[in-house]
């Protein structure tokens, strides 16, 4: 059963059903999806799926050759293979679909332009004399994230300027990923997008009729299951020196967030060339750059400012929980390491996702139009900012901290401030009154709004704040994961 990807198919079919040639560019990091969602969209219409291999440029153009020949075209008349690509690819002009687009996916393009880096030009050149004018869809599809953005879309490449639509896939949103597990509970399902994330290769190892705890130990923790050995598998194909980039994802994985942090626990002593990697791991969309919402320009492009997490949730939790107990497991105690390790931990390693969830629900209410106000900007705010401490005059002083949700709009000079709480208690008052204390002096030019959100629910303080004040709301995890809007 195919799951989520309405964004991506409505994209792509309102490109198949336009009055002109379309060349699309869909890109994103490997088991994102790519391939079946193309194969979703295409399932019901005449097309040509090509899915080229790491192989050379003849052989690459023997298999295109028969793909293409197959079908009912003049050319299977009189050859049994096209002598060039420029012959091969104008064949599609030749495809018998008389009332629709002469569809046609290549699949991991970067593969073909590999050992035949002449292929752009081609295209190029056969795009601008005809396909543009023709009732085509070519669609190139590719994983290498670095080549499509620096080779293939760069201005210097022969298809700059060509494509009529580029869509980079992201991993799927948590009400996508949800979907593969419908009877799991709230809170299960929380803990389980906090393991896999949105990859969709990642939630379909998993068996929905298993528990949570048993589809860990069975499809992560197990010698010879496919995750078991996946982040390794990744990293070798992308990357080399893959102890080092070991040792820089564990680092991030334990809340190293800085980069002189970083440079520290991974024992990599020069700054900028942990830089370096660091970059190519956010090209693989491993890790990324965050900043607090009301960074600059001239903080973003520095280089030494704002702080590094993992985007990809199963990266995060085998970094965290096997990486540093592999021994463990290779000698099959699966059972001792969930046990001792990962049950005891996996509530309070799922918190930091469940902010990424608010965020998501905070997302979902803007589009239903159910905020006080519509937000420009949402994301996360650190620095410094006042805090409440008892021991001071004022019961205040300025402190490092951090904002789970910042959402605003600099135009109406409305905030939004949530604080998220996924513990088995609930949000308490005095809690309350610690985000009521941050960002105080900025009160006095804007107006400020607050959600807090709560795995456990609210104490009745809290509940009673909401009745009396008009700029409090409150959030269940029921509201938050069912989100019936």
């Amino acid at each position: 059963m195919f799951i989520g990807r309405k964004a991506e198919l409505h994209f792509l079919e309102n490109k198949y059903h336009s009055n002109q040639g379309e060349l699309i560019v869909l890109y994103g990091r490997r088991r994102i999806g790519k391939t079946e969602t193309l194969r979703q969209f295409c399932k019901d219409k005449p097309h040509i799926f090509f899915s080229c291999q790491e192989c050379t440029d003849k052989l690459q153009l023997r298999n295109f050759s028969e793909k293409l020949l197959k079908e009912n075209i003049p050319a299977r008349q009189y050859i049994s293979q096209f002598s060039d690509w420029e012959q091969a690819f104008r064949a599609v002009l030749e495809l018998p679909y008389c009332n629709s687009k002469k569809l046609l996916i290549i699949d991991e393009f970067p593969y073909m332009c590999k050992n035949n880096t002449s292929i752009p030009s081609i295209l190029q050149n056969l795009w601008d004399e005809i396909l543009k004018d023709s009732n085509v869809m070519l669609i190139l599809c590719g994983s290498a994230m670095s080549f499509i953005e620096k080779e293939l879309l760069a201005e210097k490449n022969p298809l700059y300027g060509r494509a009529t639509g580029i869509y980079k896939m992201t991993a799927m949103h948590f009400y996508d990923a949800i979907k593969f597990f419908p009877n799991y509970s709230n809170i299960d399902k929380v803990l389980t997008y906090s393991v896999l994330g949105g990859i969709p290769h990642y939630l379909r190892q998993f068996d929905p009729e298993m528990s949570l705890a048993e589809n860990i130990q069975q499809n992560i923790l197990t010698k010879g299951c496919v995750l078991y050995s996946e982040t390794d598998f990744l990293l070798r194909q992308e990357l080399r020196e893959t102890s080092l980039y070991n040792s820089l994802i564990e680092a991030v994985a334990f809340g190293n967030t800085r980069l002189n942090d970083i440079s520290q626990k991974s024992l990599v002593e020069d700054t900028s060339k942990t830089s370096v990697y660091l970059k190519n791991l956010i090209e693989l969309g491993i890790i990324e750059r965050e900043f607090s919402i009301d960074a600059g320009i001239k903080e973003r492009a520095n280089t030494r400012r704002g702080i590094y997490k993992l985007t990809d949730n199963f990266f995060r939790f085998w970094y965290y929980f096997a990486f540093t107990n592999y021994s463990d497991l290779e000698t099959g105690d699966t059972a001792g390491l969930y046990e001792y390790v990962i049950k005891p931990q996996i509530h309070e390693f799922a918190s930091y996702t469940f902010e990424n969830i608010c965020r998501q629900y905070l997302q979902e209410l803007q589009k239903a139009n159910m905020l006080p106000f519509r937000y420009s900007q949402i994301g996360r705010w650190f620095g410094k900012t006042t805090v409440r401490d008892s021991t001071q005059k004022n019961g205040m002083r300025i402190a490092e901290t951090e904002i789970d949700i910042a959402a605003g709009s600099r135009q109406l000079k409305k905030f939004l401030i949530g604080e998220c709480k996924f513990k088995g208690r609930p949000f308490r008052y005095s809690e309350y009154l610690d985000t009521l204390a941050k960002l105080s002096p900025q009160k006095e030019h804007a107006d400020f709004y607050y959600a807090l959100f709560s795995e456990s629910g609210f104490d009745d303080k809290i509940l009673e704040a909401a009745e009396q004040e008009g700029n409090l709301y409150l959030y269940t995890l029921e509201e938050i994961v069912n989100c019936k809007l």
